[in-house]
């Protein structure tokens, strides 16, 4: 048997111990990761901002909102018609935040649409935009 030795640049890679140049490589691709990564957090964090939630479903159309957030049926007495759009982000954001009002509704409309946003469940349109918006 031979014993063979590995001289020059690749005898620290065989022994384990990563090259000059290995390293370099590796920081360029983690530095080009930091670079995707950043504007698609940005991205995420403006879309979570610009998504809409229909208060109620599109499935539960015509249903009105009490106040515990429960669908009902419309002119049931204490609770409130849907709003005419869905709800945009940003504004629940505020709402669920900032305690402030929802545009154009009162207080109590308010809490009761916040009550039914905190029951949807997965599947249910507007569900990952409300997520969204309780962790950012």
């Amino acid at each position: 048997m031979t014993d063979e030795r590995i001289d020059g640049p690749d005898a620290q890679e065989a022994e384990g111990a990563p090259s000059r140049r290995r390293m370099l490589m590796l920081g360029a691709a983690g530095a080009s990761m930091v670079v995707t990564i950043r504007p698609a957090l940005a991205q995420t964090a403006t879309s979570v901002l610009t998504c809409a939630i229909p208060v109620p479903d599109p499935k539960q159309r015509g249903k009105w909102v009490a106040r515990d957030g429960t669908l009902v049926a419309p002119y049931t007495r204490g609770a409130f018609a849907p709003p005419n759009q869905p709800l945009k982000g940003e504004d629940v954001r505020k709402a669920v935040r900032q305690n402030v009002p929802l545009p154009g509704t009162t207080r109590a409309q308010t809490d009761a649409y916040v009550q039914y946003m905190q029951r949807l469940q997965n599947g249910t349109s507007g569900f990952t935009c409300f997520v969204s918006l309780k962790t950012r």
